[in-house]
């Protein structure tokens, strides 16, 4: 099932999220529902807080991305490949120096702006089957796992930019909280005006 986003401005988006069981209700139908709904918006990553809930759940998948030819074959390959649901993740090292990437995200569409973040992680998380894993990674696949891992440590990547970025930016993301903004996909606007 599709499930609306949640906009930018919606206090959950904010929120720190809370570790979750095994018990967590409908847990495996939840996951489902966010891979439908990432993919129903043409999105690489999706958190729990962008649905409305404020847990510690996110997935990704990149292969969207192995589309572009920027990348080389092993690059493409593992791009291609990689879909990772990951609960009550911890990222435990971010090393490397930072560079900078356009990013956009689901919860803000229409605005894309250069993050600047470490090239290499090292994240402890549990797969969807409650297992524990330890894993680094490093380039794009990193990138969008701390942007999703973000999310669930209720920051988004505008709060990252420079005060002027946010100035120049501003407007824009007032629209997108009032719903003034034309998207493909479902979403939930925390400031729309009810209609009559």
């Amino acid at each position: 099932m599709i499930l609306p986003i949640v906009a930018y401005g919606d206090p959950v988006l904010k929120k720190m999220g809370k570790d979750i069981t095994k018990e967590y209700p409908n847990l495996n139908e939840l996951i489902e529902n966010m891979y439908e709904t990432m993919d129903g918006a043409f999105g690489v990553g999706l958190a729990a807080p962008q649905i409305g809930l404020p847990i510690r759940l996110f997935i990704v998948d990149t292969s969207p991305f192995a589309e572009d030819d920027v990348w080389t074959p092993e690059e493409q390959k593992e791009l291609k490949e990689f879909k990772r649901t990951f609960i009550n993740a911890k990222i435990t090292k971010e090393e490397g120096d930072e560079w900078a990437f356009n990013e956009g995200c689901l919860s803000i569409p229409d605005v894309r702006e250069d993050v600047f973040r470490q090239p290499i992680i090292t994240i402890e998380y549990l797969d969807e089957n409650f297992e524990k894993q330890v894993e680094t990674f490093d380039g794009l696949i990193a990138r969008v796992i701390q942007h999703e891992y973000d999310h669930i440590e209720g920051i988004l990547f505008t709060d990252k930019l420079s005060v002027l970025k946010k100035r120049l930016i501003k407007g824009k993301l007032t629209n997108i909280s009032k719903g003034k903004i034309s998207v493909d996909y479902r979403m939930r606007f925390p400031n729309q005006k009810k209609k009559r």
